[in-house]
């Protein structure tokens, strides 16, 4: 019987499998590319800007000088208030639809939303939580506000992810938990979440750096242009990187680039600290994983 699979040991084999390997290193090198020239550009143009009086000062000046402080202390609560929001409903139904829910229509009716959920453009949700939250709740302008229409938004990338990565626990320790006398709820606490643990804090950060980053739902709910002192309650409105950086950006002329830049910077830095930090965990879990 005639085949067209090269032998083993044949050199045709093993050209074409090194080409497709630097093919696929090139596309590598392409995707990431731009990401880095990006990177550097913001460091170059924004390093000389960043200063312990830039970090630590309120704006002044019409915004063309002083610091960020505000902004970085307004981003640290949002995101923060995001996670309190966000994280135990997205954990708590990504259990129940792996664990919990038997495949079934809703079931299937219910991912598809949550997947196109997660396609909705930011503005959007920012218009809902301008309705919700800021009109028909009566929590005006304010961090709870803001935190709970990018709790909403964060949401479907937090139940997908974690989902998946309770999906991915083998049945065999189920099975184990269970021929040893243990509840569902008992076989989920101590043997599921363990395990999946590096996965759930992957899709947890993945959400809360979103919210970091975004600027329009924050612009109708929670931000504000300037505040000569920081938010003393959950129902004051706050200062954030990404509004600030809009604001100083589009709105403000003569504005120093250098500022511009130095605010982009401290943003990235924060996002990039969440990563690493998430990276930290999620190699700490791994290395106690057992399978």
């Amino acid at each position: 019987m005639r085949t067209n699979s090269l032998p083993k040991n044949s050199p045709s084999r093993f050209l074409v499998q090194r080409l497709g390997f630097s093919l696929l290193a090139f596309v590598t090198f392409l995707t990431v590319l731009p990401i880095i020239l990006v990177m550097v550009h913001i460091i170059i143009q924004g390093a000389p800007a960043i200063s312990w009086e830039f970090l630590t000062n309120s704006p002044r000046d019409g915004l063309r000088d002083g610091g960020v402080m505000p902004a970085i202390i307004g981003t640290f609560y949002l995101t923060i208030g995001t996670g309190i929001f966000s994280v135990p409903l997205g954990i708590g139904a990504a259990i129940y639809l792996a664990e919990y829910a038997s495949e079934s229509r809703w079931t299937r009716l219910i991912r598809i939303a949550i997947i196109n959920l997660a396609g909705i453009p930011s503005i959007v949700y920012g218009l809902f939580g301008l309705g919700l939250f800021v009109l028909f709740l009566n929590f005006g302008t304010s961090i709870v506000a803001a935190s709970l229409t990018l709790a909403i938004m964060t949401l479907p990338v937090i139940i997908s992810t974690s989902e998946e990565a309770i999906r991915a626990v083998p049945s065999s320790f189920r099975v184990v938990s269970f021929s040893l006398g243990a509840t569902r709820w008992q076989t989920v606490r101590r043997i599921v979440l363990p395990q999946s643990l590096p996965g759930i804090i992957t899709g947890v950060i993945l959400g809360l750096e979103r919210a970091a980053g975004e600027t329009a739902p924050i612009l109708f709910t929670g931000a504000a242009l300037f505040l000569p002192l920081l938010p003393q309650s959950p129902f004051d409105a706050t200062m954030a990187l990404p509004y600030h950086l809009f604001v100083i950006s589009t709105q403000v002329p003569g504005m120093p680039i250098q500022l511009q830049y130095g605010t982009a910077l401290v943003l990235l830095s924060f996002v990039l600290g969440m990563n690493i930090l998430a990276t930290m965990i999620r190699s700490y879990y791994r290395r106690r994983r057992q399978w």
